[in-house]
């Protein structure tokens, strides 16, 4: 009850944010307004105290909280600040559109999933030793950003091929691409999870003696399938919550008339009441996934539910692979190879003659849509980017750190669930479009893996031997945290930051490519990518050069938490066999 209560209590302060966006933005609502209905009015004092009368927007916070509130139970959204229409027609047709792009995707992420571990399946059934089979290019796929696949697939297929149309909403040929830029990536992940667990649960005693038994292998197999899924459907409600921040990039690069492409032009024009009631409604989805997913997690394990009725799966030891490591260091020396030959050159120059000039001599990567060598603006984007999420990762790492200390386990799940994009909208609504925004919507949201890595290792080391005996020899609180509790807690903690580093890299990639970070001229990877997408179908090297690059981003993402992860496995598994008698 306390945790559910924890839950809703972090929920309804989520809501009370959206609320009082009107008056968290730093310009002032009634100038909005005035310039978008009202153009010809001069700004004065009068003009400008009646708006507010009229919208509702001269009280304090509280008021303005309470009639939002109150509009809420009575099924008003408000009236746009643009337009002067209702805000709720457009939101329910949106919300249609979003709905069924969503599940088309969710169609796709299960089919991708199923077929990702079909063959550790079939394994298992004809009673073969079963290791996990979805390899390297599901764990790619998965670290892929929806933008980028996106943006990949409507410049080649739809663009260069011309096989599916690249805009548009309406037939079925125009769900095809959408629902495959937010699929592909969920089902990867989802495949490889489901994928990695399987062979413990093949290799767990009931399973032997199943098979030992006579019990037909396609039956093995499938209460394997079900022993796993209890501990996939949390993950499932977590790419439902990622597919309602997918959608907000996809919708607006494929003009999908849906709740995300509406948020990003309500943000970006400083529509509040738009984005208040797009933003709520994403919200609300992900947290009815969330409470879904746990309620068939819950049914499905029944009587088991209970403390010690079913043991935790085990995945097996990975083996410490050269070749990945290998390939994690290749990659990272590819980027910083790119980086500085970037670096050494000016990415404000401008050759109008050179207009989207293919990739030569004096322009490796060709240039952009202006002229501008594409090599050196890929070159500072990098530097740029790497430079912010480290400053976001040591933010994060702090407080990670405070918060896991003090185990905010609600406000940490409530973080966890909520989407970067959602973060950089609510952002952008208040400060406007900007890098400093885009890294706080970032941070905003980057903490809560490590602060439940933090409280996890605060819990099993406070309950160890040597706390104890620690205390019963006098020592203070201060004295257990700085030689017990902090060496134990924070190198395992920092590691799992510098991890995290790369895909921080690519969430504030995502808002720029969504015109939510650094702005013009500036160099920065998704703009790049978004700035040059018109022109993929004459020159298709601007789009592809960032690309790649962040491609090898996600891929050395995944790579050296493979690695590494596979080196604990081995450093583990030694330990083992040292301690065994």
């Amino acid at each position: 009850m306390k945790h559910l209560a924890g839950r809703l209590g972090t929920l309804l302060a989520v809501v009370a944010v959206i609320g009082l966006l009107p008056r968290l933005t730093r310009t002032d609502p009634a100038l909005t307004i005035l310039h978008a209905r009202y153009a010809d009015r001069p700004p004065t004092p009068e003009t400008l105290d009646a708006i507010r009368a009229e919208t509702g927007l001269d009280g304090g916070p509280l008021t303005v909280l309470g009639r939002w509130l109150a509009g809420l139970l009575h099924g008003d959204l408000g009236t746009s600040w643009v337009s002067g229409q209702p805000v709720a027609p457009d939101v329910r047709s949106a919300l249609g559109v979003s709905l069924t792009l969503m599940g088309l995707s969710l169609a796709v992420a299960l089919a991708l999933a199923a077929a990702l571990c079909a063959s550790t399946l079939r394994r298992g059934a004809r009673r073969r030793i079963v290791t996990a089979r979805a390899g390297a290019l599901a764990a790619v796929l998965a670290a892929l950003p929806e933008f980028l696949l996106a943006a990949v697939l409507a410049a080649i297929v739809a663009v260069r091929l011309g096989w599916l149309p690249a805009l548009g909403w309406g037939s079925p040929a125009q769900a095809v691409l959408p629902a495959l830029a937010m699929g592909v990536p969920a089902g990867a992940l989802l495949g490889r999870l489901l994928d990695d667990a399987l062979p413990a649960a093949f290799a767990e005693p009931w399973a032997r003696a199943a098979a030992a038994g006579g019990l037909p292998g396609r039956r093995v197999a499938r209460h394997a399938l079900r022993r796993t899924l209890p501990g996939l459907l949390p993950q499932l409600g977590l790419v439902v919550v990622g597919l309602t921040g997918g959608a907000v990039a996809v919708e607006t690069l494929y003009a999908v008339p849906g709740l995300g492409g509406t948020a990003l032009a309500a943000a970006l024009a400083q529509d509040l009441p738009v984005l208040q009631s797009c933003v709520l409604v994403l919200l609300l989805l992900g947290v009815l996934a969330g409470a879904v997913t746990r309620l068939a997690a819950r049914t499905l394990l029944g009587p088991a539910l209970r403390d010690g009725a079913l043991p935790a799966l085990v995945p097996p030891v990975l083996p410490a692979r050269r070749l990945l490591t290998a390939g994690a260091v290749l990659l990272a020396a590819l980027l910083v190879a790119v980086t500085v030959a970037g670096l050494l050159r000016d990415p404000l120059h401008v050759d109008a003659a050179a207009r989207l000039a293919a990739p030569s001599a004096a322009h490796p990567l060709g240039t952009d849509q202006l002229g501008r060598d594409v090599l050196a603006r890929l070159g500072h984007g990098a530097a740029r980017t790497v430079l912010t999420a480290l400053a976001v990762s040591a933010a994060t790492l702090l407080a990670g750190l405070a918060l896991g200390a003090v185990r905010a386990g609600a406000l940490t799940e409530s973080a966890n669930a909520l989407p970067a994009i959602l973060s950089g909208l609510v952002v952008a609504g208040i400060a406007g479009p900007g890098p400093w925004g885009a890294a706080l919507a970032v941070a905003a949201v980057a903490w809560a893996p490590l602060a439940a890595h933090t409280t996890a290792l605060y819990t099993q080391e406070k309950a160890a031997p040597h706390i104890a005996a620690a205390r019963a020899a006098g020592a203070g609180p201060w004295h257990v945290a700085r030689r017990h509790l902090l060496p134990a807690v924070l190198p395992p903690v920092l590691r799992h930051a510098v991890l995290r580093a790369p895909a921080i890299a690519l969430a504030l990639a995502s808002l720029g490519f969504l015109g939510l970070g650094a702005q013009p001229p500036a160099p920065e990877w998704g703009r790049m990518l978004a700035e040059n997408l018109p022109y993929a179908e004459r020159a298709p090297w601007p789009v592809l050069a960032p690309a790649a690059a962040l491609a090898v981003l996600g891929a050395l993402t995944v790579l050296t938490a493979t690695a590494v992860r596979g080196r604990k496995g081995i450093a583990t598994a030694a330990r083992g066999r040292t301690k065994a008698p």
